[in-house]
């Protein structure tokens, strides 16, 4: 098969790339670079660089594939409250584009990288694939708009699709040409931040009196193997005509506290963190409820907060 990424030159498509290559799938790579790096295409493999903006860039792109595994757009919170106009642009236009193209070219599977963040505020923990949508930011509600787009898509004309929800990726893959691993400019993500916290720039804790056992919050990580893992399992599952949604998270999730001690752990000392009040908005746990997955993809996250951490501070050496 061969499996057009889009993306593919960022954190999380770029190690799809790796292993769908490793796996025997004949892979292309679809990337504008704004936020990747193209350093991390393999060496033989086609690359496109390109815009979901320019449908004819799309076009090329989509010459003799047979799948796509889209993660290109757009995905900060804090900037897109300030730039919701060009998060609607680029990830909702760039879609749009992008399944026009795939129609065209009679490419009728595709993988989306969704998002956990088209839920909301959940009153309901651990949230299901049922619970109610209800976004609170432009990034979670771009995603929610393509979940939309493709079930309509699928609906219509056919296609196969499967659209991932997950919150917080984190850890490295090692291959041949070094760490595959995040290199995001700025960096909002907690493991990295914690790892390179200093006395002079400890880690914030925002809020130490929630009610979880330690008092700080819990979100849900997955490890971006086991992240691809299910991408490439729900590749394998598309069937013509029908749209599945999944939850992927670690089941349970990870306090800040325990997500501090592990990076502890990992680097010798004990990092240094300064207590915060709470900030506005934030809920006390977010959990995704992952039994779908398990029981339709065959699904199981094999790699916890320990190794998401160890593997994200070999990647810095």
């Amino acid at each position: 098969m061969h499996v057009l990424v889009t993306g593919g030159t960022g954190y999380i498509g770029s190690t799809a790339a790796e292993i769908l290559r490793n796996q025997g799938y004949e892979i292309s790579i679809f990337d504008d670079c704004s936020t990747g790096h193209s350093d991390s295409v393999p060496a033989g493999v086609r690359f496109i660089p390109g815009s979901l903006l320019n449908s004819s860039e799309i076009a090329v792109a989509l010459q003799d594939v047979d799948a796509v595994m889209h993660f290109a757009g757009k995905s900060l919170v804090g900037e897109s409250v300030s730039k919701p106009n060009l998060y609607h642009s680029v990830n909702v236009d760039g879609t749009r584009n992008l399944l026009n193209e795939m129609k065209a070219a009679c490419v009728g599977k595709i993988v989306f990288s969704s998002s956990a963040a088209t839920y909301g505020e959940p009153k309901e923990i651990p949230i299901l694939e049922s619970a109610q949508t209800n976004p609170t930011n432009p990034y979670g509600a771009t995603k929610l708009a393509i979940d939309h787009m493709i079930s309509r898509e699928s609906q219509e004309q056919g296609i196969a699709a499967v659209s991932l929800r997950y919150f917080n990726v984190a850890g490295a893959l090692k291959c041949d040409r070094g760490w595959l691993a995040e290199r995001h400019d700025p960096e909002t993500h907690l493991i990295p931040n914690v790892l390179r916290s200093t006395h002079a720039n400890p880690v914030q804790i925002f809020g130490s009196d929630w009610p979880t056992t330690d008092g700080t919050c819990i979100r849900d990580y997955v490890h971006v193997i086991d992240l691809i893992d299910a991408h490439i399992k729900a590749l394998e599952s598309l069937a013509d005509g029908v749209h599945e949604i999944y939850n992927l998270g670690s089941g349970d999730g990870y306090s800040v506290r325990q997500v501090v001690a592990a990076a502890s752990k990992a680097i010798g000392y004990d990092i240094p963190t300064v207590d915060s009040p709470r900030r506005a908005g934030d809920p006390a746990i977010l959990i995704a409820d992952i039994n779908k997955a398990k029981a339709q993809l065959g699904w199981v996250p094999t790699r916890g907060i320990n190794e998401m951490v160890a593997d994200t501070l070999a990647s810095f050496t």
